[in-house]
């Protein structure tokens, strides 16, 4: 159908919705997300007073907001979140994952409190400010998460105008203009500007986050979008990690000398990261001995380099409460999980096995190469504030490392 033409489910043209929408905009609303059919969900601005637009998925943490908010695995996305409460604890500079949040922002369904926690520094909408990221309030997020559950993860503007004025059809032409996730290379976006060192070990109550002393291997973290708490995880095993760029070529990488490499999680499509990333790989695996370990985008670069292929999902997995079950033990992992795109299982070479399986929807969440010590998953293994079930994967790879070195 031609734009003018187009209808949702309920039988309405975007015109239709539109001017509905009008008719019913609340007296207090001073923010609206506005999707690309017209359907338009009124609230209250919170955060930054400014107009974005991107993909908007649902989350189902119940904890955690400001990890989800500051991983750069978020860029061109609107979270919307699943729990009511939040921002009820407030923020603080020690639960962030990288500097400047990759999220476009947040969608809500209560105001957000004072916050009650012994750590708070911040109240959320103020933090929100300032990273220039807005948010909105009083949103039905059961009737927008049963939306993306439906009809895929729309396209949507949010905006934020304290005068309650909105021109709708302009923000919804921003919204069905937004070119979608497929074909973007979203990780040079994210990826750090050059190589650096990292030694911050894992969080501990009373003390905070500690320090590598005695290092025991040298591994390079290839920046994909990498959050710091897949850094301290490799630091608390033992770990010495230099980070570089996504863009790094292979003889960057091999020139810091590395006992693995560590493959991190990013945002975008992987296809279009992979014109560059995937070259790379394949020359690093010439060596048949290099333990090579990757998660998440890292997982899906990983799979492209070994011939396999990946595709966008219907509306993602981004949540907490993930059941995997790795195939060779039968251990069942809860896990946290932020991706749009997924692995072909079927795509892949004889040499390659599947590893571990979503118990959600049967997809592809893990893999390793059968002839050398490579391997990677689809979820976090790193999660903060949790769940921690698949920690063990650190571990793993510093046993592939070690047994490498001897």
């Amino acid at each position: 159908m031609s734009e003018g033409k187009s209808r949702t489910a309920q039988g309405e043209s975007p015109a239709e919705l539109l001017t509905r929408a009008y008719d019913h905009q609340p007296a207090d609303a001073t923010a609206a997300l506005v999707l690309a059919d017209g359907t338009v969900f009124w609230g209250r601005g919170l955060g930054a007073a400014r107009t974005t637009t991107g993909e908007v998925v649902f989350n189902t943490s119940m904890t955690g907001y400001q990890e989800i908010m500051t991983d750069p695995s978020y860029a061109g996305q609107l979270i919307t979140f699943t729990f009511p409460h939040v921002g009820n604890v407030g923020t603080t500079p020690e639960d962030i994952e990288t500097m400047t949040p990759a999220a476009l922002g947040a969608i809500v369904r209560q105001s957000i409190t004072e916050p009650s926690n012994w750590r708070a520094e911040r109240h959320l909408g103020d933090w929100l400010s300032s990273h220039g990221l807005p948010g909105i309030a009083g949103v039905d997020t059961r009737a927008l998460t049963h939306r993306i559950r439906d009809a895929g993860a729309p396209h949507a503007t949010l905006a934020h105008a304290p005068d309650g004025r909105f021109q709708l059809e302009a923000l919804r032409q921003a919204a069905g203009s937004w070119p979608g996730l497929e074909g973007m290379d979203l990780a040079a976006e994210v990826s750090c500007a050059q190589a650096y060192q990292w030694d911050e070990t894992l969080w501990t109550l009373g003390q905070g986050y500690g320090r590598l002393e005695q290092p025991k291997h040298r591994v390079v973290a290839v920046d994909f979008g990498a959050k710091r708490n897949i850094l301290r995880c490799l630091a608390s095993a033992g770990c010495a990690v230099t980070v570089v760029p996504a863009s790094a070529s292979a003889e960057e990488i091999l020139a810091h000398e590395p006992d693995g490499i560590f493959l991190a999680n990013g945002p975008g499509d992987p296809a279009a990261t992979g014109v560059y990333a995937v070259p790379t790989l394949r020359k690093l695996m010439e060596n048949p001995k290099l333990p090579i370990f990757g998660i998440c985008l890292g997982h899906q670069i990983l799979a492209l380099a070994l011939g396999g292929e990946t595709r966008k999902m219907h509306l993602g997995h981004h949540g907490a409460n993930h059941p995997v079950k790795e195939l060779a033990t039968g251990r069942v992992e809860i896990t946290s999980q932020n991706h749009g795109f997924v692995v072909v299982e079927e795509s892949l070479p004889d040499n390659v096995e599947p590893t571990h399986v979503s118990l959600f929807d049967g997809s592809n969440e893990g893999i390793r190469v059968k002839d050398r010590p490579v391997f990677s998953v689809q979820y976090h293994p790193e999660a903060s504030p949790g769940p921690m079930d698949s920690h063990y994967l650190f571990d793993r790879f510093v046993d592939a490392i070690e047994k490498a070195k001897s």
